[in-house]
């Protein structure tokens, strides 16, 4: 069955659903956020979910908050059985959660009521989840709360970033949506009231979080950086100058891969105790190696340790 659906979303994440939804049902408009300014020039640009609506030609709203009368006017005008929403980034007020037949219908990136908020990619790989998913539920004006139509379990690889595994769970989404909106049409699926137990809450991230804390186990700071790619970005300093950390492994404290490495157990955390096989390796204080792989200097590029090392003495400095 083919349903008229108004789609809301902002960021490169809700667009594999946008597609498949051009794909397989009739999109009557879509919802994005105002233009951002981006870039040090500060230019205003669109978000990736306004330039493919511009390419497809769809009929577009940027509001800049959907209590505006205005805003629902042109929402209700387009007669939508089915409201989409993807990290859109706005509330929605009761009136526009009344308003379409089949209700609105949200992608999360976790398996609710597990990581309910604003970051839960993010959270699930700092808090060292072993996997991750998607929840296809009906919103309600909580936050995350609504009942499921389903779920779709994904594993997180021992190497994903916040960026690679947002990836795979955009596409993990998209066909979930199409399968709940094929059982909502034909009135095989149920939605169904979330778990009391087991709710936890992802928290937005902040740029506070960022610098680490050398003092903490390899294996947790290790989750940092990977968690903060692509932002915020893991850092540290070197003689006072911001190291950003894009890329790094945790190694158990005797070795690095199959290199041994001597540690003398006076130097503290954060100390600088070789470079080889491509990895900066730090002491951690709770325990372990960080094996630093790609790094970045304020306002420069990022680099592989390898050429950052070049021509440089790392071994016996302290990082942060």
């Amino acid at each position: 069955m083919n349903l008229r659906i108004a789609f809301a979303g902002t960021p490169e994440f809700a667009l594999p659903a946008l597609e498949a939804l051009l794909g397989a049902h009739e999109v009557v408009g879509v919802l994005t956020q105002p233009d951002r300014p981006s870039g040090r020039g500060r230019a205003l640009a669109p978000s990736p979910v306004k330039e493919l609506a511009a390419a497809r030609q769809l009929p577009l709203l940027q509001p800049s908050t959907l209590r505006d009368p205005a805003a629902l006017a042109a929402l209700t005008a387009w007669h939508p059985e089915v409201l989409v929403v993807v990290a859109y980034g706005l509330i929605l007020p009761p009136a526009v959660l009344a308003l379409p037949r089949f209700g609105c219908l949200n992608i999360h990136a976790s398996l609710l009521p597990r990581w309910r908020g604003a970051a839960p990619v993010q959270r699930a790989i700092l808090a060292g989840d072993a996997q991750s998913g998607v929840t296809i539920m009906q919103m309600d004006a909580g936050l995350d709360t609504g009942p499921i139509l389903l779920t779709r379990a994904w594993p997180i690889g021992a190497h994903d970033t916040s960026a690679s595994l947002l990836a795979a769970l955009a596409t993990l989404g998209a066909a979930a949506l199409l399968e709940a909106l094929a059982g909502l049409a034909r009135g095989t699926l149920a939605a169904h009231p979330q778990p009391a137990q087991g709710v936890t809450h992802a928290a937005k991230i902040a740029k506070s979080e960022a610098p680490i804390d050398w003092s903490r186990d390899a294996a947790s700071l290790e989750r940092q950086v990977r968690a903060f790619v692509p932002w915020p970005v893991a850092e540290t300093t070197l003689d006072g100058e911001r190291l950003r950390i894009h890329a790094a492994e945790a190694f158990p404290e005797s070795s690095a891969g199959n290199v041994p490495v001597k540690s003398p157990k006076e130097w503290v955390s954060g100390t600088i105790i070789g470079v080889q096989d491509g990895f900066m390796l730090v002491r951690c204080g709770a325990g372990g190696l960080l094996g630093i792989q790609r790094v970045q200097k304020a306002g420069g590029r990022v680099l592989e340790v390898s050429e950052f090392a070049h021509n440089l003495t790392l071994t016996g400095r302290r990082l942060g």
